[in-house]
């Protein structure tokens, strides 16, 4: 530069003037926002998680509350108080009618198992299978101390009563009036997108309630039907009554709640029940837990939850196998509905391209 020239003050002596630079840099700090989110929500996985326990709950209260509505016109929250009142009120008898003795009979489970897989290793030993008592022993230490790590985790999550408050207050509060916080959400969006969001919303609050009425009327028909033919029928058949009836009747219904995983669970518990009472106790187990799962199969969840939102069995076992291993027990309650949202999500994003493409057609032709 001659001294005669001036300078071009205009420009930032930072500023790139290469086109191809300026993408690169673009592209990496998009992957470094993408990095960045996807640490935020790492880190906000557990609490967001707790937030959405929350409107699975409300859910369950609002489809009580609807459903009270049919026989009960009186004010929403006064319905949203009755239906709180009553699942109160069931589990407070729920303690007091069998708490003492299912605490009980589930401290005998241990033994139970033990002695099934002893007298399993000496039918395999009979039949020629080379099966020794240490194996046995610590295969049945293995199950032990996995029910253990179940039952520590189910008590952790019973016992988390700051958690637990968190999604029955936050719930509530959502219950009562669920159209503030819609109104609350759509007002951050812009102005286009709201009448989209209020249909998206109204969609997953509708399948959300159908899908936890499916759920919850699947728990009490299994444990009905489950402490029916163990308790009652059994005797009448000249089985017996299987042992432990009613503890294997709350589990059931209460491993209903987790489609797949909880099935197989409860089938396995009632199985070795079962044969610790004979031969004959054990088929009868077996033959009792099939009816139970294929009548809420084919009865109660065809006519209620599948008609809502229709999952892949495998695609519901891998995402409770991934909840379960990312957050433990409250990932597994919650992988079937936190699923069936995102299904509701991206069936609303296909509905709106087709109409995008639609309306582009149409502008086009004329």
């Amino acid at each position: 530069m001659s001294e005669d020239e001036e300078p071009d003050l205009g420009t930032s002596p930072s500023r790139i003037n290469d086109p191809r630079i300026r993408h690169e840099m673009h592209k990496a700090l998009v992957w470094v926002g993408v990095v960045g989110l996807v640490a935020l929500a790492v880190l906000i996985a557990k609490p967001l998680l707790v937030v959405f326990g929350a409107m699975v709950f409300a859910a369950m209260i609002d489809g009580g509350a609807r459903l009270l509505g049919r026989i009960l016109p009186i004010a929403r929250s006064l319905r949203v108080v009755i239906v709180l009142l009553l699942v109160v009120a069931f589990f407070a008898w729920l303690i007091q009618f069998s708490g003492e003795t299912i605490s009980r009979e589930a401290a005998q489970f241990p033994a139970i198992i033990e002695t099934q897989l002893r007298e399993l290793a000496g039918w395999a030993r009979s039949q020629g299978l080379q099966v020794r008592l240490d194996q046995v022993q610590t295969y049945a230490d293995n199950i032990g101390s996995g029910i253990s790590t179940v039952m520590g985790a189910l008590g952790g999550l019973l016992g988390g009563l700051a958690t637990l408050a968190m999604i029955i207050v936050i719930g509530v509060y959502v219950a009562i009036d669920p159209k503030l916080y819609e109104r609350g959400i759509a007002w951050m969006l812009p102005r286009h997108q709201r009448h989209d969001f209020y249909v998206t919303i109204d969609k997953m609050a509708f399948t959300m309630r159908r899908l936890m009425a499916g759920r919850l009327l699947g728990m009490v028909v299994e444990a009905i039907f489950t402490y029916v033919m163990l308790a009652i029928v059994a005797p009448l058949v000249g089985i017996g009554a299987v042992p432990m009836a009613a503890l294997l009747a709350i589990l059931t219904g209460l491993l209903a709640f987790v489609p797949n995983l909880g099935a197989i669970i409860s089938g396995i518990l009632m199985t070795l029940v079962g044969f610790s009472g004979g031969v004959e106790m054990g088929i009868y187990t077996v033959i009792v837990y099939f009816f139970v799962q294929n009548f809420d199969g084919y009865v109660v969840i065809p006519m209620i939850a599948k008609k809502t939102v229709d999952l892949a069995p495998a695609l519901v076992l891998a995402s409770q196998l991934i909840m379960g291993l990312l957050f433990g027990i409250l990932g597994l309650f919650l992988a079937d509905p936190l699923l069936a949202m995102l299904k509701v999500a991206l069936e609303r994003r296909a509905e709106r391209a087709e109409a995008n493409r639609a309306r582009e057609v149409e502008n086009n032709g004329a």
